[in-house]
């Protein structure tokens, strides 16, 4: 299946779930382990060839108005659990090597969030572009040094290596933000904390 082809299936099934009712707010604690069950969010959304990583970097990038309303994905650690409005609970993958977070600077206004929601969380500077670099703190590499544009949700994600401590800095338009961030077992997969200044 051709990238094109993934995506209008992506953004046709999305666009679908959408007239549904499940809501959810942004995820700020850890979720229960995935209980199974025959029926998953991942084959009543129809994402069930989706690798994790296909299926995180689809989910945060569809526009606020098709984001499916029947199911949630949060970004763990390890995978992406969702969890359909019926209750069942499904789980999919993310790459051993590769840690996913996704980050919403802010000026004036912020949330809580631990494991970021691919289909709730809502930060304030949706569509800007952001001079973002990470430098890795125990040899000063640079990890990712580079212009980035955050999606309709306010967020752009970031895929690093797991295992690391790294300082993250995020400019725009003069104002500027530096965190620490940490891509271990169990760290926040987001980071809301990022205020411009």
């Amino acid at each position: 299946m051709t990238q094109a082809s993934r995506t209008r299936r992506f953004s046709t099934t999305a666009a679908a779930l959408a007239a549904m009712v499940f809501v959810a707010a942004c995820s700020s604690e850890d979720p229960s382990a995935p209980s199974g069950g025959s029926a998953t969010a991942l084959s009543v959304s129809g994402l069930e060839d989706a690798s994790g990583r296909e299926l995180v970097e689809e989910l945060e990038k569809l526009p606020l108005a098709e984001r499916p309303t029947d199911f949630v994905a949060s970004v763990e650690t390890e995978a992406v659990v969702m969890i359909d409005d019926e209750g069942n609970e499904s789980t999919v993958p993310l790459p051993e090597d590769e840690f996913y977070l996704s980050v919403a600077p802010y000026v004036d206004q912020t949330h809580e969030c631990f494991f970021h929601s691919l289909t709730t969380c809502v930060g304030e500077m949706g569509n800007e572009e952001l001079e973002v670099t990470v430098v890795k703190g125990d040899t000063g590499e640079v990890l990712v040094d580079e212009t980035v544009q955050t999606h309709d949700n306010g967020f752009f994600g970031l895929w690093l290596p797991r295992d690391i401590d790294a300082e993250l800095s995020i400019e725009h338009e003069g104002l500027t933000s530096t965190a620490p961030i940490s891509t271990g077992e169990g760290d926040p997969t987001c980071l809301t904390t990022s205020q411009l200044a």
